[in-house]
């Protein structure tokens, strides 16, 4: 049996919620930094954070889609680690220079809970990920919390989500 670190675990799911998330249709999205996924071409993340520490392209769906790592001195202000991805499948086909996902690994204290309500509302969902206490947000940001649900551990934005509700309780 393999134990996975606590971290290894929120990795793996926002893996998954990466992969589910990957063929939206772009739509006005929460955006950071200047980058709005489903919209932002990739030469205006260069402009804007230079090259990236590490570059890589991976297969999405049988298209080519690039990932750019932003880490240490070459991380925004802030931030431990940017992730970018890029590759979006739209009705009219894949655009592979715009940006797909922007995740976010903030240095502690950068981001708390006031602050996220404070910058992008109420969340339209609370749950959990990976045991973590995580809000959601139908313009397209995912925030995952400490335990405590104080300190903001991880921030992926992705293009506008249709979020299901759960239905309503059924009358007595």
């Amino acid at each position: 049996m393999v134990l996975l670190s606590r971290r290894s675990r929120l990795n793996a799911g926002l893996l998954v919620l990466m992969i589910a998330l990957a063929h939206p249709v772009p739509t006005p999205a929460a955006e950071w930094g200047l980058i709005n996924p489903g919209e932002t071409p990739m030469d205006a993340v260069r402009r804007r954070y230079g090259n990236p520490t590490r570059a890589t392209t991976q297969k999405v769906d049988g298209y080519d889609s690039a990932q750019w790592v932003y880490e240490e001195a070459q991380a925004p202000t802030g931030m431990i680690r940017m992730v970018v991805e890029f590759g979006m499948l739209t009705p009219t086909g894949f655009l592979p220079q715009i940006v797909r996902s922007v995740l976010l690994h903030p240095k502690p204290g950068t981001f708390n809970r006031t602050l996220v309500v404070q910058g992008w509302g109420p969340p339209t969902a609370r749950g959990e990920q990976s045991g973590s206490p995580a809000y959601l947000y139908e313009d397209g940001l995912f925030v995952v919390f400490d335990e405590a649900v104080w300190e903001v551990e991880t921030m992926l934005f992705v293009p506008k989500q249709q979020i299901p509700l759960p239905a309503p309780a059924p009358p007595r």
